[in-house]
């Protein structure tokens, strides 16, 4: 431990941003990390190295916090790289993206603010890169055995660095034109820019990780032939069918799922393709439909666009300011979260439910009617219910408007179909562990979990490696998760 009385001298500090009037002028990172200097030295004195560390604990890959605070504290930066590199495949994501669970359950936030756990492992990762640090993961040697990964967010290329590690010869197919799935084309740029995923890409080709793009499997490829030429398919496609409102309007020109206006952004920051009819918010009055971070998103796009106006509406009550008694410490708790895109402007509405669409009557969105709901006490077993409070109906400007209340499920047709993978009741990919219903079939991530965080999906990659390397080879000399059992073949 560096410094034994570092939580008692120091308070929680966090780099700069630039003001929103300013960062709204383009699409780059805006939180001004690298004039942080020493201060990040002081910010990991604070880490109290618990006897139970419940930060580990919270993270759902396991990162081994304390030990790289110490690490940091002490300017061993090639030490903090290789603890935090163990566990997470990619801190360059998690550390600029991530809620942080760990900082929930920091020890130290249960009478004082946490440690800033995502700072300090993104400037562990920044450092790691700037001095050399950050090297392929090549494996000693191969096995000859061969994975086919079909999909490339997070949990499809942590697979496939483990995968690699191991030795086993992996392939990653992409749809897109470009890799990364969610984190290139669902995460604005501002927030984790496409450099930061191609440099990490590039680290993975360079350790031999072949990638294929422009490669939809059910599609343009069929699966039943990768089954033929793989000894392993792992899927890893993520939850993509969006939940959409059907409500009177909803055909009208104006009205978009989130993840067209936000990927579409980032093609347009990155002189790429569009691929559909242009969407920009520029002067529109921009309705947001959903109050999680995609919705966030929208609105830090929007306000980059040059909305005329910016309005976030969410069905469910406005939440807490603090941990409410029934989220108590070390659990995450849901309480009301201001993003920098809402520091940026935004109206934000709760307990409001969305009835029509209206039209100018040439088929183009110009209103939304909604009216203020007041929730019903849930009955044991049963979800609440809500009464919509008497004369509140009204209709505000909406000239665009976006829907970002969630994802159901994967696609289930192409590729799902094309191999006969069973589905569970809620249209996920079925699987024992990570096996499918098909002999040398596995799924990870969304697909197989239903929509999660980024780094539940690093962790899930990472765990269906283990069993991908135990199928191929009768046990596993991979890295698991702390608590986890090594796995052997059945």
């Amino acid at each position: 431990m560096g410094k034994p009385t570092g939580f008692l001298e120091n308070g929680r500090e966090l780099p700069k941003k630039l003001e929103p009037i300013v960062r709204i002028q383009d699409n780059k990172e805006f939180v001004l990390n690298e004039e942080f200097g020493d201060k990040i030295n002081t910010q990991a004195s604070r880490c109290m190295d618990c006897g139970v560390p419940f930060c580990h604990n919270g993270c759902p890959i396991g990162n081994i916090i304390p030990e790289f605070n110490d690490a940091v504290y002490r300017d061993s930066w090639e030490e903090a790289w290789h603890i935090l590199s163990s566990t997470n495949n990619f801190p360059e994501f998690t550390g600029r993206v991530c809620p942080a669970p760990c900082e929930s359950a920091c020890v130290l936030g249960i009478n004082q603010d946490p440690i800033t756990i995502c700072n300090i492992e993104k400037t562990i990762v920044e450092t790691a890169y700037r001095e050399g640090y950050a090297q392929p993961k090549k494996p000693r040697s191969r096995t000859g055995k061969t994975v086919a990964i079909i999909g490339s967010g997070p949990a499809g290329l942590a697979a496939a660095e483990q995968i690699n590690s191991a030795g086993h010869s992996v392939t990653v197919f992409e749809r897109d034109e470009k890799v990364g799935g969610l984190l290139r084309f669902g995460i604005p740029d501002f927030k984790l820019g496409m450099d930061i995923i191609d440099r990490k890409i590039n680290l993975m080709a360079e350790a031999g990780i072949k990638f294929e793009v422009n490669a939809h499997i059910g599609v343009s490829i069929n699966a039943q032939q990768l089954r033929q030429d793989f000894d392993v398919v792992l899927l890893t496609g993520g939850s993509t069918v969006p939940r959409d409102l059907p409500i009177p309007g909803r055909e009208l020109n104006g009205v978009h799922f989130a993840m067209e206006f936000l990927s579409q952004n980032n093609r347009r920051a990155n002189d790429m393709d569009l691929k559909t009819k242009e969407i920009h918010a520029k002067d529109k009055h921009v309705v947001v439909i959903g109050g999680g971070d995609t919705g966030s998103d929208c609105v830090g796009t929007s306000n980059r666009h040059g909305a005329a106006s910016i309005t976030q509406v969410e069905i469910m009550p406005i939440p807490p300011e603090k941990r409410p008694a029934n989220m108590p410490w070390p659990q995450y708790p849901m309480i009301m979260k201001t993003t920098t895109s809402h520091e940026e402007g935004c109206e934000r509405h709760w307990n409001i439910l969305t009835k029509e669409f209206i039209s100018d009557g040439e088929g183009n969105v110009t209103g939304l009617r909604i009216a203020d709901i007041v929730w019903q006490d849930a009955k044991p077993g049963e979800r609440p219910g809500f009464n919509e409070v008497a004369n509140s109906e009204r209709v505000i400007p909406c000239d665009q408007a976006f829907l970002a209340m969630g994802f159901l499920h994967p696609e289930p047709t192409g590729v799902l179909a094309q191999l006969d993978i069973k589905l569970d009741d809620r249209g996920n990919v079925a699987t024992n562990g990570f096996s499918t219903n098909q002999k040398g079939v596995f799924a990870a991530g969304d697909m197989r979990t239903g929509q999660s965080l980024i780094v539940r999906c690093i962790n899930e990659g990472r765990e269906c490696a283990r069993e991908v390397d135990a199928y191929l080879m009768g046990n596993t000399n991979l890295e698991a998760k702390a608590g986890s059992l090594m796995l052997s073949a059945s």
